[in-house]
């Protein structure tokens, strides 16, 4: 059997202030059909579970593109497409085939296109023709469209926020995709569109019971995947939102009674899985009660995974007007400050204007006398199942002891790797702030006493309630009590 993959993935901020180009695809590393032999811990990594799952059944990979971007503004039309027509062109030189694994996002938008990965499908199916499976894997935070259910077999996303589970989903897309090429099996897939916006962490109660009952489900009664799409509030589309589908062997209608069953129980969740973030000034108050630390604050506005710039100063500015140095912050995207630090070298002791450099949602730059403390050019961590480059990365202390991490490559924290790898010691330290929502959360939290969520001005505001959409209707929860009425 030979199957065809390809890996095109950003999540696009509709209202980022920077467009999404060829240039911040490359950063991530650009591959074309050998991302699994160079790149076998980066992006490359999804490929080579796909080579490992075929070769043990006796199949054979066709591996296509590897692009992944840094979510930011909207890609630009021309690299959107030139990226697509890559993918169809290997795709025809590799036909015929038995089956196709996509590996996409699911909110990336382009000039001209609100569905990118949709319109991918479709041009997808329109070439391997109704009887050669489709299987496509998402991130949860999906704009799940009409267009990729119809067109892909089936769609899996993933389940877990932190997304801790990227290859598990992509190990079970892939035996749902070779049972179907087989005969065994024929997907169905029904949607029930739960009209909200917001984020749903998993790691919490009651969330994390919800995400196991979906899972209990699968593999009886003839249902194959149960996936909730979280939506990505950030990204305006017709599609954004949250959606759940179920996709079932043959059952359509018990596919749908499901996913609307399902759907109702969510709902009622809604008042217990959402919680907004602290304002600067409550967290203030935690830190001072807590009698020692750590404590994790996530500066949830400014993840450059969502889009943001991460170079926003809320936070520091707090914690300096409030007089708490025992501090590590991270990462900040400042070309300007690590060039600085570059110039002066390791052991200069400098005055150093940090952050606030990208408008009004980034706050007043920061000027602190720092000492550089590290210089590492090729900083990085690991998370998501990939390893992640900062670019270079620098360690600055201030005189009065505050850690905080430079970057010139705009990167999420996603592990200790962000701060240890340059240097800084986390262990006693009183607050670690990490430039991130919630995918900090699998390696931060087991050593922290406290996770505060913490809900500075940003980019990608939490204040779901205020949020207006020009590409869908704005009845959706928290904005209207009941949206379908």
């Amino acid at each position: 059997m030979k199957i065809f993959s390809a890996f095109l993935a950003t999540e696009t901020n509709t209202s980022g202030v920077v467009p999404t180009g060829s240039v911040d695809f490359e950063a991530r590393g650009f591959f074309r059909g050998d991302a699994s032999l160079r790149n076998p811990s980066g992006f490359g990594a999804s490929h080579a579970l796909l080579r490992q799952l075929a070769a043990a059944d006796g199949h054979t990979i066709v591996e296509s593109l590897t692009a992944h971007a840094q979510p930011s503004g909207i890609t630009l039309r021309s690299v959107y497409e030139q990226y697509r027509d890559w993918i169809l062109e290997d795709l025809k030189a590799a036909m015929p085939l038995q089956g196709v694994i996509l590996i996409m996002h699911g909110a990336m938008v382009a000039e001209g296109y609100d569905d990118c990965e949709g319109d991918t499908i479709q041009k997808v199916r329109d070439l391997v023709g109704p009887g050669v499976p489709i299987g496509v894997e998402l991130d949860l935070h999906c704009h799940f469209s009409e267009q990729m259910r119809t067109q892909a077999d089936v769609v899996i996303a993933y389940k877990e926020y932190p997304h801790t589970d990227t290859m598990e989903r992509l190990e079970e897309l892939y035996r749902l995709v070779v049972r179907q090429a087989e005969g065994s099996i024929r997907p169905v897939t029904a949607v029930h569109d739960l009209r909200m916006i917001g984020l749903w962490h998993t790691t919490q109660e009651p969330m994390r019971s919800f995400v196991d009952r979906m899972q209990s489900l699968e593999g009886k009664d003839g249902i194959l995947s149960v996936s909730l799409g979280h939506g990505f509030p950030w990204g305006d589309t017709p599609d954004t939102g949250a959606k759940l589908w179920v996709v079932a062997d043959s059952e359509l209608a018990g596919a749908q009674a499901l996913a609307d069953q399902l759907g109702r129980e969510f709902w009622e969740l809604r008042h217990q899985t959402w919680q907004p973030p602290l304002s600067i000034a409550a967290t203030i108050e935690e830190i001072r009660r807590a009698p020692e630390g750590p404590i994790v604050l996530a500066d949830v506005a400014d993840n450059p995974g969502g889009g943001a710039m991460s170079d926003s100063t809320f936070i520091l500015q707090g914690l300096l007007e409030a007089g708490v140095h025992d501090a590590v912050l991270g990462v900040y995207w400042d070309l300007g400050a690590v060039s600085l630090c570059q110039s002066a070298g390791v052991g200069a002791r400098l005055k150093l204007r940090i952050g606030g450099k990208c408008g009004p949602k980034s706050g007043d730059p920061v000027d602190l006398q720092v000492t550089v403390k590290a210089i590492v050019p090729d900083h990085f961590n690991h998370g998501l199942g990939f390893r992640w480059s900062f670019g270079t990365g620098v360690w600055v202390q201030t005189d009065q002891g505050m850690d905080i991490a430079l970057c010139t490559s705009r990167g999420q924290v996603l592990s200790c790797e962000a701060f240890e790898n340059l240097g800084i010691p986390l262990a006693g330290r009183k607050v670690i702030v990490v430039k991130s929502t919630q995918h900090f959360h699998a390696a931060f939290a087991p050593m922290a006493r406290q996770v505060l969520y913490v809900g500075a001005p940003g980019s990608i505001t939490q204040n779901f309630a205020e949020m207006s959409f020009t590409r869908r209707d704005n009845r959706f929860w928290p904005r209207v009590e009941d949206p379908r009425r």
